[in-house]
């Protein structure tokens, strides 16, 4: 140790030895900015003048100090300070002993030469779950609204009612920059956000937007989002549109849009007559999924004015409207991850519609013709609010989202039914509110304990009223009678709550939940007959309604989760015991029912590889049937169609089993996917319905009956770089068995349908694209109690034409082709066509647009439609030829 310790001494007495020998002296000084402040870490070298040879080195302190020792035999005056520091130009000045060298430096931008890749491949990039599509590779300048842009992705599909799927699953959100503005209402979005304000699309799959369950219960949800472009976010966005045109119409869309982190609002007010239906952008995507969360389905509208089916067209080519909304939807983020968020919107419509309609019934030995013709006018009021408070956190989460609806619709028919003209007029006035809360913390020992309770009541007052006195025999003994009244109510209470806990471990999470909810419900409904002499009496003893409804629900839950990476899994086994009691004194009902269920879940997705996987899943659900199952007088649903009942309660067994696999090869951009699902259902109850010339009697017999449904689905996109073009194919096979009583005779049935379709994305040149979308459908049914067996054909073509000659000028020709054949019927052929020219004006950031919407002037549209043993064959009035001039113009 001794001898360690004196080496190291007589190293540094050398050190030191060397250093007197070889220096003279130093130089030293201080670097500032023009400012006068410190410049540290800067690089201070000691030159020669001639030879520029470095002699000495050093660096600034962090106060902007130096000091350089100056070589044995160097003269100073021959020697150079230099000074080089990022951002700031180089200085040199002569080295001096005698004073110290000072520098004061200036800044100076470097601007690096710019690189360009060039590309024409798109190119998918994944991080983990996320996969992000950039925009700008799949746009073209046709496109304004991010919805045309999804819709051109590789792996992902738009439905008619503007549900995506992400490889054939429906995702289960959309956000913006990670915020969920508009809940399942994503249409407003992707129909309003401005294609130039995003920069990717993402696809989240496993989403899980709690944050304090994530990785510790399974989520095999698809989600997207949305990501704005950082300039985007620092203004406020609007694409506003004004337009007119002839015969008479109209079409305004203002909007303001701000997609800040701490503020996001998309706020719009639009109106038309035009066909666009405003009443699209509010279409609830996942509302079954909410309502089986709450574990209640408000009670529908029991009354209607008929029977029309709406045509398989797009809406703007049948939809007469003149509508108009105000939607305003705003969310605030503040500290600690809380959040409001409230969604607002109004909207007024007139929409009419005219048709005719011959409906033909096959039964054994007996074929039953309806005909009608019908001139309809809708004119619906309705408004929401939604206000939600959130705070989503790593070890606390919050949620609570109270909702209000009204409408006040109006409903007027103009009806002609086998040759007996008639008016009917319905008033629906549908008022729901309800709260929803939801609260999660982490204990101590890191469980998660969550509080949840939901409250709602709804009601729907309905009146309708049919003159003169329709069908006198069946209504008024006979009798000739003015006028034909049916009013219905169901206003109901609910409400659900639970506990629950669950325990995350290093590989399973379980749970326990216990809870309880409570219904309460009441049907009054009248069928009356206004007399000659304005006297009102009931049709009969059987036409009236007084039902009270009460259902207790006490239920528990054991779950397990594997949130692994390469596999997932969930076993949920829910049981209930359930009391439920209804009784109508009118009837001498009452009747109750006490039963314990259980309804066991289990779901499971393994990963295959990194990108892809299998999901296999098995349902068990006890449904219990609802107020509308049990009232035994009788409601007029619609001017031929009489409902009652006369069997007890609906039990249904539902067995679901469902096995998919995923594939997909994001470098080559590839996707593929396959599903299957058999569906076995067991009721203890059946329909039976009497059908006569001019009405249809249904009422429920307490019978055995079971239905069962198979469905095959498969769908494929690729993308091709050398033809840049994204292609997309897919085919659908249901086959399913029901049963039937008509007229006395049983009916079991058989349906099948297949679907296919094909589809291709084409960027031809930069100023030309192309697009082409087919949909190929064939419906079968047959009964094996009657030799009839019916058949439909229908083939959809769609084909876009986009040519842009110059940056200021686009044109755009599209048309439609629909072909329907079923044997014994002349062929439905019908073709539309619309076109539009769009030039803009950079200097005003304006573009003016002039177009021609169905410019070939179909008037008139046939369709058929085909469900078990009834065949419709209708014929719809449409617009015709709209042709607009419309200003566009960005805030």
């Amino acid at each position: 140790m001794m001898r360690f310790m004196r080496s190291i001494l007589l190293l540094l007495c050398g050190l030191l030895f060397s250093a007197l020998c070889f220096a003279q002296g130093s130089v030293h000084g201080t670097v500032k900015d023009s400012t006068g402040k410190a410049v540290p870490f800067a690089t201070v070298t000691l030159k020669n003048r001639v030879s520029s040879a470095i002699v000495a080195y050093s660096t600034t302190t962090s106060d902007g100090t130096y000091n350089l020792p100056v070589p044995s035999g160097a003269s100073p005056d021959s020697l150079l300070v230099e000074v080089r520091s990022i951002a700031y130009k180089i200085q040199a000045k002569a080295a001096t002993l005698a004073k110290p060298v000072d520098f004061v430096l200036q800044a100076s931008v470097n601007q690096l030469q710019a690189v360009v890749i060039k590309s024409n491949r798109p190119v998918l990039k994944i991080n983990g779950d996320t996969t992000s599509y950039k925009v700008s590779d799949f746009s073209s300048p046709q496109d304004r609204v991010i919805g045309d842009v999804i819709k051109k992705l590789p792996g992902i599909t738009v439905s008619g009612d503007g549900t995506i799927l992400y490889n054939n699953k429906p995702i289960s959100n959309l956000y913006i920059n990670g915020d969920n503005l508009l809940d399942d209402k994503y249409n407003i979005a992707t129909n309003t956000i401005p294609n130039g304000a995003v920069n990717k699309v993402q696809v989240i799959q496993n989403d899980q937007p709690i944050k304090m369950l994530q990785n510790k219960v399974m989520s095999d949800d698809v989600a997207l989002n949305l990501d704005i472009k950082k300039d985007a976010r620092l203004h406020l966005l609007g694409q506003e549109s004004i337009g007119a045109g002839l015969p008479g119409n109209y079409d305004v869309n203002l909007n303001a849009m701000m997609f800040k982190d701490k503020y996001k609002a998309v706020n719009y007010l639009q109106g038309n007559n035009t066909g666009d239906d405003v009443q699209q952008n509010l279409v609830s995507h996942n509302f079954s999924d909410y309502q089986q969360r709450i574990d209640n389905a408000i009670p529908p509208a029991m009354l209607s004015l008929g029977t029309v089916n709406d045509p398989n067209l797009e809406r703007n080519r049948y939809l007469f409207d003149q509508s108009g909304i105000i939607n305003l939807n705003n969310l605030v983020n503040l500290k600690k991850s809380v959040q409001f968020k409230a969604n607002f919107y109004y909207l007024h419509d007139t929409q009419k519609q005219d048709y005719s309609q011959q409906t033909t019934v096959y039964l054994p030995g007996d074929t039953v013709h309806y005909s009608e013709m019908q001139h309809n006018k809708f004119r619906p009021d309705i408004l929401h609010g939604q206000l939600t408070m959130k705070v989503n956190q790593d070890k606390y989460y919050l949620n609570n989202a109270l909702l209000v609806d009204y409408a006040h619709q109006n409903s007027y028919s103009m009806l002609n039914t086998n040759g007996t003209p008639l008016n009917q007029v319905l008033h629906d006035n549908p008022l729901n509110f309800s709260n929803e809360f939801s609260l999660l913390r982490t204990s101590k020992s890191n469980n998660i304990i969550e509080t949840y309770s939901y409250i709602s009541h709804s009601s729907e007052p309905e009146n309708r009223a049919i003159t003169p006195g329709y069908n006198a025999a069946v209504f008024n003994g006979g009798t000739a009678y003015n006028q034909l009244l049916q009013n219905a109510n169901i206003p109901a209470w609910y409400t659900n709550n639970y506990l629950s806990y669950k325990i995350p471990g290093n590989f399973v999470t379980q749970s326990i939940k216990a809870g309880f909810s409570l219904q309460s419900q009441t049907l009054n409904s009248a069928l009356t007959a206004v007399q000659a002499n304005n006297a009102t009496n009931l049709v009969s003893d059987s036409a009236v309604n007084h039902l009270n409804w009460n259902r207790k629900k006490i239920y528990g839950e054991l779950a397990w989760d594997l949130p692994g990476d390469i596999f997932k899994a969930n076993l949920t086994l829910p049981f209930s015991y359930q009391q439920i009691g209804y009784s109508d004194s009118l009837y001498h009902l009452d009747k109750s029912l006490s039963k314990l269920y259980f309804s066991p879940q289990f779901r499971m997705k393994y990963q295959v590889s990194t990108e892809n996987f299998f999901t296999l899943q098995y349902n068990y659900r006890n449904q219990i049937g609802s107020i509308e199952d049990v009232y035994n007088g009788y409601i007029l649903k619609d001017y031929r169609t009489l409902y009652a009942n006369n069997a007890d309660l609906t039990e249904l067994k539902n067995q679901l089993v469902g096995i998919g696999f995923n594939y997909r090869k994001a470098l080559t951009l590839f996707f593929f996917s396959v599903n299957a699902l058999y569906n076995h259902v067991d009721a203890n109850n059946i329909a039976s319905s009497v059908i006569t010339s001019n009405l249809q009697q249904r009422i429920v017999l307490p019978f055995q009956n079971s239905t069962n449904s198979w469905t095959l689905s498969s769908t494929v996109s690729k993308y091709s770089f050398v033809l840049h073009t994204t292609f997309g194919a897919g085919v659908q096979w249901q086959s399913a068995s029901s049963n039937q009583v008509q007229n006395n005779t049983l009916l079991p049935f058989k349906t099948k349908s297949t679907t296919l379709n094909f589809s291709a994305e084409t960027k031809v040149s930069e100023k030309i694209n192309f697009s082409y979308k087919a949909t190929a459908s064939e419906t079968g049914s047959h009964s094996v109690n009657d030799a009839s067996a019916f058949n439909i054909k229908q083939l959809l073509q769609q084909v876009e034409f986009n040519y842009d000659p110059s940056d200021d000028l686009l044109f755009k020709l599209s048309g439609e082709h629909y072909f329907t054949r079923q044997q014994g019927n002349a062929d439905l052929k019908y073709f539309f066509a619309d076109a539009s020219a769009r030039y803009r004006i950079k200097k005003w950031k304006t573009d003016l647009e002039l177009s021609a919407v169905n410019f070939l002037n179909v008037k008139t549209y046939n369709a058929l439609y085909l469900s078990a043993n009834t065949l419709t064959a209708s014929s719809y009035t449409l617009p015709g030829r709209i042709v607009l001039l419309k200003m566009m113009f960005n805030l």
